[in-house]
């Protein structure tokens, strides 16, 4: 299976504290690459979005931040851009350096120590474990203090993670996905639409958050904007900035396939889009295939999570769903 790190030019680090629950991800691609951004979700909390926009001038990103922490975690940014900069990395403007690090973060501050969250030194730790390699998956990183089904509260949700998965065809083209799935709904297999983490009754089984809400006629919600999911999809094919933005906007499909129900006014729900290379391909096959490798990679996240803070895993929930309520 291929990840985000199949495409050239990329690398992938994380800073994870398993004890306080909490983590960043940074996705670096220190030459530059175009990059574009849609958010779906009612309550995100970012940093140098706009600049991705396509009639803004700036034409590349040097790294995406993933990050816990809530709001906090938007200061891990200013880590990575210090560790680009010290390695001549960054847009330059006059004298100065200035590497171009757009971040997003997700709500994780209920589970373990909400006094600890990722920062600079965080970020900068995050680019100095970075790899090519295969990307780390589960309780690493901004997956570490990501839970699914907060319906019932943080303690009947289920623990989720951080998932890589792409898709490499015949004719070279390569397009990935990383995810922190961290939704207010449940995670569901996209194709026979099985809940695989969420929201849990008194029994330990799922309670299928849809069909509880259906029942209850509202949505009810603890914390508020407590949730989110955050990706980045990757492509080795030529794009400019306004087709890098649709492609992120056709990759959110595959969040909505993989979450049930997404895109809430409790979640901050954003994809960023990378393009580095010069692969021809259709735009519209690069969207369609975002979103099927961005739902495989919520999956693949679930499928490596491990139980932590008290919450149970799915692979805990397989074995014994009573003995986990």
């Amino acid at each position: 299976m291929s990840d985000l790190t199949d495409i050239f030019g990329i690398s992938v680090g994380h800073w994870t504290d398993r004890e306080a629950a909490t983590g960043c991800s940074v996705v670096l691609c220190p030459d530059g690459a175009v990059a574009g951004v849609d958010v779906r979700g009612a309550a995100p909390g970012t940093r140098e979005t706009d600049l991705l926009d396509p009639v803004c001038l700036m034409p590349q990103a040097h790294g995406v931040v993933l990050s816990g922490g809530s709001a906090y975690g938007l200061g891990a940014a200013d880590g990575v851009m210090r560790w680009l900069e010290e390695r001549g990395h960054g847009f330059t403007a006059g004298p100065a350096l200035v590497p171009i690090v757009p971040a997003a973060v997700l709500f994780d501050l209920p589970l373990g120590r909400s006094d600890v969250r990722p920062d600079a030194d965080a970020g900068y730790a995050a680019c100095e474990n970075a790899s090519d390699g295969p990307v780390e998956q589960g309780n690493v990183g901004a997956g570490t203090g990501a839970a699914a089904g907060k319906l019932l509260g943080i303690e009947r949700a289920t623990k989720s993670g951080l998932g890589s998965a792409g898709r490499r065809l015949d004719s070279g083209l390569i397009v990935a996905a990383l995810v922190a799935a961290n939704p207010f709904g449940d995670i569901v297999d996209p194709d026979s639409g099985e809940i695989l983490a969420g929201a849990r009754s008194e029994d330990g089984t799922f309670a299928d958050s849809l069909q509880l809400a259906q029942r209850q006629g509202r949505m009810k919600h603890e914390w508020a904007g407590a949730n989110t999911t955050l990706a980045v999809v990757a492509t080795n094919a030529s794009l400019t900035k306004s087709e890098a933005t649709a492609v992120a906007r056709m990759a959110h499909d595959g969040m909505a396939r993989a979450v049930r129900p997404a895109h809430t006014l409790f979640d901050g729900d954003i994809v960023f889009c990378l393009a580095l290379g010069d692969e021809e391909a259709d735009v519209s096959l690069i969207g369609t295939l975002a979103a099927e490798v961005l739902a495989d990679a919520i999956v693949s996240g679930v499928e490596a999570a491990a139980s932590l803070a008290g919450l149970p895993s799915a692979r805990q929930l397989r074995q014994s769903p009573r003995e986990s309520s």
